[in-house]
């Protein structure tokens, strides 16, 4: 039987993390609005620790863990943001962390990682089974981090929910939608318990890169599918072959819909966020913001809420995103 995160485990995973993330605010731009012919408010959690999302469910789930469990050290595989998080939370407790990373990952990703005192794995993403890297060490006894199909991973990415919709009421607005980068589901799966707690009535939405749109397929068909091999996108941080089982059902419930976008689009509105919200947005973490260019959201007249989830990108592929404009 799969168990399904609630929003006491959201609650419960705030109070964990109270004091140690950071709590993001609530931006906008005139510019954005007007263009948008609605209220489009910002969660940038570019501007959390280590530059994404992801410490909220690392954390948690190293704070699920036992202490004999942590004291063998923990291993993980991501492309970057997850292993950050990974990484960081493991200093925090003063354990062991490996993390298996793709042998394309940005430089600055795994820069950090190694800065933060973990062991990487290099590995083939289009040859090599994630799971098959990390086998060894998790045979030796250490305790795998999820990127993103785990209850405690789940309920700690949901905590930006219960702030979104909490801010959200202090300025005195009525979210229409939330919109949420999406690669394996987890973040949007645990920010749509959050929100729909909150808000019934408040649509969620989740974005995936173009030909790795396996949430909208699987949405349309009742079941995951797998996505196409042989496909490539700048959004390193959410390129995922299959939704997780948790996810997808969590995200089968509550989700409005997903919608695929284009590199392009995704271009343009890293472009945009630099001009207009001054931040800088790492491909992954800016499709949010690029869907709201798709149509598929109705926005005029509407407030929407849009998740910036990651500022970590590689200062060349920046430098040549933001030059092609």
């Amino acid at each position: 039987m799969t168990i399904l995160p609630g929003i006491s485990d959201i609650r419960a995973a705030a109070a964990r993390l109270s004091g140690l993330v950071v709590e993001t605010p609530l931006i906008e731009s005139p510019e954005l609005n007007e263009r948008y012919g609605g209220r489009i408010l910002f969660k940038p959690e570019t501007l959390q620790r280590t530059g994404s999302f992801k410490i909220r469910g690392a954390y948690n789930k190293l704070s699920s863990l036992s202490e004999e469990e942590r004291s063998r050290g923990v291993v993980a595989f991501s492309s970057g943001n997850h292993a950050q998080g990974v990484a960081a939370s493991a200093a925090m407790f003063g354990v062991k962390a490996v993390i298996a990373m793709p042998a394309d990952a940005p430089a600055m990703k795994v820069g950090n990682v190694r800065r933060m005192g973990a062991e990487v794995v290099p590995f083939d993403r289009f040859k090599d089974d994630r799971m098959t890297v990390v086998r060894p060490y998790v045979e030796k006894g250490m305790a795998l981090v999820p990127p993103f199909d785990d209850p405690a991973i789940i309920a700690g990415q949901g905590t930006i929910g219960l702030e979104l919709m909490r801010q959200a009421q202090a300025l005195g607005v009525a979210l229409d939608a939330v919109v949420v980068p999406c690669g394996g589901g987890g973040l949007s799966s645990g920010i749509s318990v959050a929100v729909k707690d909150a808000s019934p009535r408040t649509e969620v939405w989740a974005v995936e890169p173009e030909h790795f749109d396996d949430t909208r397929r699987s949405l349309a068909k009742g079941e995951r599918v797998s996505n196409e091999p042989g496909h490539a996108s700048i959004c390193d941080a959410i390129l995922t072959a299959e939704p997780g089982l948790i996810t997808f059902e969590i995200n089968r419930r509550n989700l409005a819909g997903a919608i695929a976008v284009s590199d392009k689009a995704v271009a343009q509105a890293m472009r945009d966020a630099m001009a207009y919200l001054k931040l800088v947005v790492e491909p992954g973490g800016c499709v949010a913001l690029a869907a709201l260019s798709s149509g598929e959201i109705d926005l005029a007249g509407k407030c929407v809420a849009v998740v910036l989830s990651g500022g970590n990108v590689d200062f060349g592929t920046y430098a040549e995103i933001m030059a092609a404009a």
